[in-house]
């Protein structure tokens, strides 16, 4: 299951406003995070920038997180806010020091790199109470949109995942076709 990447030839219909926040409102997605504007934020599999561009306004700091340098490129040619840099790595692998941001969101990316040794990384980078936000496509969902279905989790089973690691699961909502949850580090 899972660890399918989105074809940066196709990166356009990432930045489809009327598509994407059908799924998860800027508004949401700020209030998942509750930043306080003094925050270190890492988006993982930020691709265009399109959420990473909500989130920088309301944070000190964010990283923008993906595996391809031509979603990079493609966010450099839209415009970057000053204070987001770009971090070209797996989430599994981040370049950053432990305890060193306050939260990281995954809006959508969740099935691309779900697995222990991501999570184990995410928990790594989080400082202690650090929020970790996860909205992505559900298994229960009707396939119309996102990944195959077979590509794709249940809020009950990335839940569980991050339980197991440790992370407190605060939060968790499923949609029709997407899920929430929201996380915290002990």
């Amino acid at each position: 299951m899972g660890y399918h990447t989105f074809d940066a030839d196709r990166a356009d219909k990432l930045e489809n406003a009327q598509q994407r926040y059908q799924f998860l409102s800027a508004e949401e997605l700020l209030w998942a995070l509750s930043p306080e504007g003094d925050e270190t934020v890492a988006d993982l599999g930020s691709g265009t920038g399109f959420y990473t561009d909500d989130v920088a306004p309301a944070v000190n700091h964010v990283y923008a997180v993906d595996i391809q340098d031509a979603m990079h490129d493609y966010y450099r040619e839209k415009g970057v806010p000053e204070n987001v840099d770009f971090l070209t790595t797996q989430v599994s692998d981040l370049p950053l020091d432990g305890n060193s941001i306050d939260a990281a969101f995954s809006t959508m990316t969740y099935h691309e790199f779900a697995s222990d040794d991501a999570l184990t990384e995410i928990q790594r980078v989080l400082k202690s109470e650090g929020r970790f936000v996860v909205v992505d496509w559900a298994a229960t969902g009707t396939g119309d949109e996102g990944p195959p279905l077979d590509e794709r989790f249940t809020a009950t089973d990335a839940s569980d995942a991050l339980r197991e690691l440790g992370f407190r699961v605060e939060h968790e909502a499923v949609r029709p076709e997407t899920f929430l949850l929201i996380a915290t580090t002990a």
